[in-house]
């Protein structure tokens, strides 16, 4: 028997009950547009997070005081070691990596193509790339250059729909003519949670190397790449780090890897001694010869008081706020949008999903639109996908209710 959403246990008041218990939701105001009555839900947190206002008020005071201040004294005095500083702070704070394996740099395709280009160099003997077809664009077009650059063989695995890169599938696969193993650890559409650990290991078995994208897990999901054994790993900031549109990426190379690999992309911050103008290039040493050029100073500027919010509120909390949005996502999709034919494209075991879920529907291109002109903004994917991204610290249950409800409220009027 369907349940209509007014329901007592589906009702906006318990939506509300949810948020008046929520040990979170204080931090709700730290974000700016969280009151804003012209957007009446976010649910895209995993596309772009919204700013925080301390991340407003540094950007403001760097430029007033560092720019203009210091001028180009400024990189004398602490800007060029920024990525590093930063990257150990992220490594610290969620990513359980040890200082001086991650650095904050180019752009997720850039870094993508650097790490990826350098991997497939360091195993000359071996002419295989593993990756899944449900990899995010960005991930599959790098590898299909590279592999075309290269002379390589991709092999593919196509991963369960509502799921993702599985043990069993990837060992299958690799063996050893396997140079590297691409995959995400939360997959973009479906939300599926990787073993990380357990993948990880099933590629050394085979003599590879791993390189994980971050992108939808990084802030949301505590994160052990020392301890897991990870070679590599790419993200973006400017989804749950909320650093803004086209904040820089971050690059993650275990340290026992750093004298092994040459990055491909050789600019003369990534070398031992840019000021000396040198004719050769000479790698600089430890993860700053992943550099290539100038650090975009005001797109890691956000990032830094996203991290620190993170850590003071520590990671596992944050995803335990994660793990309880999607539960009563999941929970308003079986009562509210199923009944309606909607089906879920995501895991249902919590230990088995990131921070979003995804639900599928004919006519969800066309309701996207609509519910974009009433204010309630989630994300469509092809081919019929709504995902709703739930970032925890800005994202409350009962914007979630109303999004729900919103969705309900369009397919029953076609």
């Amino acid at each position: 028997m369907s349940v209509n959403p007014t329901a007592t246990s589906l009702s906006f008041d318990q939506a509300q009950n949810r948020d008046l218990r929520d040990p979170l939701q204080q931090y709700r105001d730290a974000f700016i547009g969280s009151d804003d009555p012209a957007v009446v839900a976010y649910l895209d947190g995993n596309s772009l997070g919204r700013p925080l206002q301390a991340s407003a008020d540094r950007i403001r005071d760097f430029i007033a005081e560092q720019w203009a201040g210091r001028l180009i004294r400024g990189w004398d005095e602490g800007w060029l070691q920024m990525p590093a500083r930063i990257g150990d702070d992220l490594g610290r704070s969620m990513l359980g990596a040890a200082p001086g394996q991650l650095s904050i740099a180019d752009s997720t395709t850039v870094l993508l193509y650097k790490l990826c280009r350098a991997a497939v160099a360091a195993k000359p003997g071996r002419r295989q790339v593993v990756l899944d077809t449900d990899n995010f664009p960005t991930d599959r077009f790098i590898m299909q250059g590279i592999a075309a650059e290269c002379g390589l063989e991709l092999r593919w695995i196509k991963p369960a729909y509502d799921g993702g890169v599985t043990a069993e599938e990837l060992a299958e696969v690799v063996n050893e003519q396997t140079a590297l193993v691409l995959l995400s650890h939360v997959a973009y559409r479906s939300g599926y949670l990787a073993d990380v650990a357990a993948l990880t290991e099933i590629a050394h078995r085979a003599g590879a190397l791993i390189l994980w994208d971050l992108c939808h897990s990084v802030g949301v999901v505590p994160t052990e790449l020392d301890a897991w054994g990870v070679d590599l790993a790419v993200g973006c900031t400017y989804k749950y780090l909320n650093g803004g549109p086209g904040s820089p990426a971050f690059g993650y190379v275990r340290a026992g890897l750093q004298e092994e690999l040459r990055q491909p992309i050789q600019g003369w911050l990534g070398s031992e001694e840019p000021f000396a103008m040198g004719e050769q290039y000479q790698p600089a040493q430890g993860i700053r010869a992943f550099t290539s050029g100038t650090p975009p100073m005001l797109g890691m500027l956000a990032l830094r008081e996203m991290i620190a919010l993170i850590e003071s509120v520590g990671i596992d909390a944050v995803r335990a706020k994660s793990v309880a949005l999607t539960e009563y996502a999941i929970e308003l999709y079986d009562g509210v949008l199923a009944p309606l034919g909607v089906q879920l494209a995501s895991p249902r075991q919590s230990g088995q999903r990131g921070g979003h879920i995804t639900v599928d529907h004919p006519s969800f291109k066309q309701v996207t639109a609509e519910l974009w002109e009433q204010g309630i903004i989630p994300d469509f994917r092809n081919p019929n996908g709504i995902r709703l991204g739930l970032s925890p610290l800005s994202t409350s249950y009962s914007e979630l209710w109303v999004g729900v409800d919103a969705i309900r409220a369009a397919l029953s009027s076609t």
